[in-house]
């Protein structure tokens, strides 16, 4: 989120290069682990249109600089604006990053991902929506939004739902096949998604990174299909200068160059991903109550994930869980741009605090005067009503507030590629 209405914005918090057929886009405030502002987002707009209406560009290629790839958006920085001025402000903010995370998604020229570090929140917007995202053994992914009153937002419900990895294998990314019959695939399943939901074997690893905020590294992240590649991090400099040299835009000549530095994972002896079978026992539950109490009869174990999945779930805002539950459910049978549009009706109610004040005492107690004790509005699950919830889903009550209103593009959203 951004600071941009307080004061003169950082200087050059977006690099930009060339090279060859590549453009680099290079986020740039390594002190605040590249956490994206107005500025950034704006910066990376205005690029893309240039970028895709330019034919001598091939491929994008989207990093960050220091440990970071980026985390998250400036959360202390809209807080600010919003006590400082008005919840506008904060909406403002969303809108632009919404719309770029569209952008992202529906992007003629093929983007590539870099993700070596940490990769939270806005950060997962930014890459989990590009076509190809490639991951180190640096990488740490998470989306604890719920943790400060949020939600899991920036398209969450659309890519966690569609997670359909291996998760449990040791796996190596082959994505050449994946690319070759993407067309078919892509329009095939999205049919039956769409149409008979009923006869589809759903996974709920989705479900457990929304709700515990869980941390992912990067072997994970390729084992479950949020990365496409696993490129050890000593790599990828040689695989940036081969990447430029890409004289087509063809997904598949770019999988082929990617794979050639592509390194082989081995999951940890006590991910929870070797757990498959619990995560969707628990986490296809109906209600946020039955999965936690399933997790809860599941602890005898002595399994370390699930007793940190009860935890957070326990220390965050009840209604944030209760509202990605919903979120990711009906998100399994939507587009990407629906998925986005109602993401920003929900976080316009919460930063105008329409209903409660979880985001702003979420952030007080995590943020700002770090007691880590917040006083939720409900304070238990069980008393979060279903009618509580779908009043997020609703239309802001605000003369100047609309929907969100995304651009018309020809491209339809390429992360269903990696996703199959």
């Amino acid at each position: 989120m951004a600071a941009l209405f307080l004061s003169d914005p950082e200087p050059n918090q977006v690099l930009f290069e060339e090279s060859s057929y590549a453009r680099k886009m290079i986020l740039n405030r390594p002190h605040k682990l590249n956490s994206l502002t107005y500025e950034m987002i704006s910066q990376i707009s205005r690029n893309l249109e240039v970028y895709e209406n330019d034919h001598l560009v091939k491929i994008l290629i989207l990093k960050g600089q220091g440990k970071a790839f980026c985390a998250g958006g400036d959360v202390v920085g809209i807080l600010l604006s919003i006590i400082n001025g008005h919840w506008s402000f904060g909406a403002r903010f969303y809108k632009k990053q919404l719309t770029l995370d569209y952008l992202i998604a529906t992007s003629t020229k093929p983007l590539v991902s870099l993700i070596n570090g940490i990769v939270m929140g806005g950060g997962a917007g930014l890459s989990m929506n590009s076509m190809f995202r490639v991951v180190t053994e640096n990488t740490v992914f998470a989306m604890p939004e719920g943790q400060i009153g949020l939600f899991p937002d920036v398209g969450a419900s659309y890519f966690l739902s569609r997670l359909s990895g291996s998760f449990g294998k040791v796996v190596n990314s082959s994505y050449d096949f994946i690319i070759f019959q993407h067309n078919f695939l892509e329009y095939l399943i999205h049919v039956v998604l769409t149409h008979f939901p009923f006869i589809c074997v759903n996974r709920y690893e989705g479900e457990y990174l929304g709700l515990t905020g869980a941390r992912l590294d990067g072997s994970e992240m390729l084992a479950c299909g949020l990365a496409t590649h696993f490129v050890l991090s000593k790599d990828l400099l040689l695989l940036e200068n081969a990447l430029s040299e890409v004289a087509s835009s063809d997904a598949l000549t770019i999988s082929r160059v990617i794979s050639a530095f592509s390194s082989k994972i081995s999951l940890k002896k006590d991910s929870a991903f070797r757990r498959l079978e619990t995560i969707n026992k628990c986490f296809s539950k109906g209600t946020v109550e039955e999965i936690l109490s399933t997790l809860e009869n599941e602890v005898v174990n002595g399994d370390k994930w699930i007793v940190h999945a009860i935890s957070s779930m326990k220390s965050a805002s009840p209604t944030s869980l209760k509202i990605f539950l919903k979120l990711i459910r009906e998100g399994r049978t939507k587009e990407l741009k629906d998925c986005l549009i109602q993401d920003y009706t929900i976080v316009c109610h919460l930063i105008r605090r329409t209903f409660n004040r979880d985001f702003i005492e979420g952030s007080r107690a995590k943020l700002f005067e770090k007691d880590k004790q917040p006083k939720w509005e409900p304070s238990k699950l069980e008393l979060v009503s279903d009618e509580m919830v779908d009043q997020y889903f609703q239309k802001v009550d605000d003369a100047d507030w609309e929907y969100l209103q995304l651009p018309e593009r020809a491209n339809i959203a390429k992360i269903w590629q990696s996703k199959l």
